[in-house]
Parts: C-alpha cells; structure tokens; sequence
C-alpha cells in the first residue's frame, strides 16, 4: 500500500475543486471525507489506516487520546496558522509533523458585520416575512450611525473592525489586557478605561479576541449583566470566551437585545441547542473562514505542505 492521505470535514466538498492534487497523484492516495464524526472511536476507526491527515480548521479536535490511535499517522495538516484543537506537544512526542497553511483576516472581519447589520436591521425576520407573504414591516432598525462599537481586541481583525465602524460614523471603543492608548488611537479607537467601561458603554460589543487560559469566560453573568439593554453582542472569535450559560440566560431574559453568534462550544451545533431557537440570536455554522479567498489559500497551500513532507523537507511547521 503507498502513502494514504485523507482529507477530512470537507463539507462543501471543496478540497478538490480548490486545489491541483495531480503533483500528488503518483505519490498518495487521497479519500476525501465530507462528513463530520462527532466521537473519538467513530474517528480512530476512520482514521487509523492514514499516513497524512488534512484537517480544516478546528472542525475536528486531535487530543493525546486520538493521536495515540493513529498509528500510520506521520503528518497533520491544518488549513490556517494556527490550530488550538491540535495537540502539538503529544504530535511531536509521537513523531508527527504539523504543518498549517497561511489565512486571510477580512473574511471573519466581513461576516461580523453581516451578524451586526442582520441582528440591527432585523434582516432575517422581515425578510422570511416577505418570502412568506406576511406582515409589511414589523420591525424597527437602529441606527449605526452615532452608536458606539466596543471591540474587545485590536488586532489585526479588530483593527479592522474599527475602520468599518469609523465608516459607519460609529463612535469606536477597544480594550484588551494589553492595550495602550497610543495603540488604541493609531487604529482610530478610545481606549476604554475598562473591561467594564467599555461592555456599559457600548451599543455593539465585538469579540476578536485569541482564547487562552487568561480569556476563557471572560464575558459571564457579571459582565453580561453591564451591558445595555439595548445592546448586541457578538462573537465571531471563540466561544469559549463566553460563558455560555450565562449568555442564554441573558437572552431568554432579555437582559441584552441579541446576540450575532458564529462560534459554539460543540460544533456542529447540536440539534436540541436552545441558540438555534431563540428569536434574539442571529447564528451561523462558523462562517468566519469560509470564503472562495481563504479556500484558494487554504488548500494550494495544503498541497505544498505535503510535497515538502514528501520531499523531507517540511514547511509552515507548527
């Protein structure tokens, strides 16, 4: 048997369609999955007979435990730059190389003001009224114009983030651990005095923040409770930055006017998850990525990968 490689969690089935595989084809055997495996023993099973393993962002987690099921396993790619769902010290105990691929920073950037300008404008609901032939106007819109977007990180995104929101003739607030005021005002943002200040003063509040030991929960019951009434959060960045208890809670209460959702804890969100009911939320399945551009960076790049790998000489380790 030659070298075995599969693609997994495919779901637009995009891995061929965006990538020229035929430099591979005398030296791997591809299968391509397009379905996802929820438990470890459905993916060990699959998975145990690979050499290299391509794997689209965090859609699939790669824990000690499964690692040490993959016996054949000598190569994981990630699409992206980095992969918290990847053990990387276990896969390097265990022989495996981990190799990324670079990622464009507008996509998310771009799908946090649909979630924004949906949830302000009530897009989905007047238009499923419309299609449904029922009621003209139901709703009333704010006005972005005026309001104030607190972004909790000023990265790259959320720098980002703040031109469209100056843009929009939108007062711009950021804050994070490490934020200077020098660096909050190069990016055209006040730096809020705090975490608190800027979730009390804020109309919209956008996550884009990395999720660490320092930024897990961060927003909870308290934070969530200093929000405006009439304010939206939204969270493009990670879950596991809010606590999310305590956001359903604040929903079903109506404590905050809504919530733009693009992350959950368990992906695929499941079925029986009160989010996917809720009237106030505006959710989409981690949309953030997934566009034509990062598919043409994505997996050209996963090809080059395994070609340097192949070739003993592999690039864009992790």
């Amino acid at each position: 048997m030659g070298i075995t490689c599969a693609v997994i969690d495919d779901y637009q089935q995009a891995a061929r369609r965006f990538a020229d595989w035929d430099s591979l084809q005398s030296q791997i055997e591809l299968t391509v999955f397009t379905d996802h495996l929820d438990d470890e023993d459905s993916q060990a099973c699959r998975l145990a007979g690979f050499d290299i393993i391509v794997v689209m962002r965090e859609r699939t987690a790669f824990p000690a435990s499964l690692l040490a099921r993959l016996p054949r396993l000598r190569l994981l790619v990630t699409t992206g730059p980095h992969n918290a769902a990847i053990d990387l010290a276990a896969a390097r105990d265990q022989g495996v190389t981990v190799s990324g691929t670079a990622s464009n920073s507008s996509p998310p950037v771009e799908l946090a003001w649909a979630l924004i300008l949906g949830l302000g404008r009530h897009i989905v609901s007047e238009a499923t009224a419309l299609r449904d032939r029922g009621p003209w106007q139901q709703t009333i819109g704010i006005d972005l114009h005026g309001a104030t977007l607190g972004l909790l990180g000023l990265g790259k995104i959320g720098t980002q983030m703040a031109q469209i929101g100056a843009a929009f003739g939108m007062n711009i607030l950021a804050w994070s651990q490490n934020l200077t005021a020098d660096r909050a005002m190069r990016a055209g943002a006040r730096l809020a005095s705090s975490k608190e200040a800027l979730l009390s003063e804020s109309d919209v509040v956008s996550i884009h923040l990395v999720l660490s030991e320092r930024t897990s929960r961060m927003i909870g019951a308290h934070e969530l409770a200093l929000m405006k009434a009439s304010a939206f959060l939204i969270n493009t960045s990670r879950a596991g930055i809010v606590d999310q208890p305590a956001l359903l809670t604040a929903l079903q209460q109506q404590q905050i006017a809504g919530a733009g959702l693009d992350v959950f804890m368990e992906e695929p969100l499941p079925l029986s998850s009160p989010f996917r009911d809720l009237s106030n939320v505006l959710a989409t399945p981690h949309l953030g990525y997934v566009t034509e551009r990062n598919y043409r960076t994505f997996f050209p790049q996963v090809a080059e990968d395994i070609l340097a790998f192949l070739a003993a000489d592999p690039i864009r380790t992790l």
